[in-house]
């Protein structure tokens, strides 16, 4: 996409959405470019913090789960640690993007958007 000035919330949400979909048909690949995508966008020059915020409330809708142990887990963690977590996600994430292991890639980048979550 690169081009960022049309992109709408909407369109963020439909591309996280898109890549739900492909993760659960078996396109892991596909799945994590949209992901990284959403990703390029958030880290943008035209993504401000309100776009932000709405999206990580749009996070908590599409993960929901009865029995969900990050949601736990972040609970008894302050904001630092919870940001050292996501830190480490995206980084492994990547490494395994590298290494060709995309279903991997992307599981850790969903935990990774789990913490991130409200």
């Amino acid at each position: 996409m690169e081009n960022y000035e049309n992109l709408s919330f909407n369109d963020i949400i439909k591309l996280t959405k898109a890549s739900e979909k492909k993760y659960m048909e078996g396109n892991f690949r596909g799945a994590f470019q949209d992901k990284m995508e959403v990703k390029s966008y958030l880290k943008s020059k035209f993504c401000n913090k309100k776009i932000i915020e709405k999206y990580r409330k749009e996070l908590s809708k599409i993960y929901y789960s009865k029995f969900d142990l990050i949601k736990d887990h972040k609970l008894k963690i302050d904001l630092i640690k919870k940001s050292k977590i996501i830190e480490l996600l995206e980084k492994k994430s990547y490494e395994k993007y590298q290494k060709g292991d995309y279903k991997g890639a992307f599981k850790a980048l969903r935990r990774s958007e789990k913490y991130l979550a409200n």
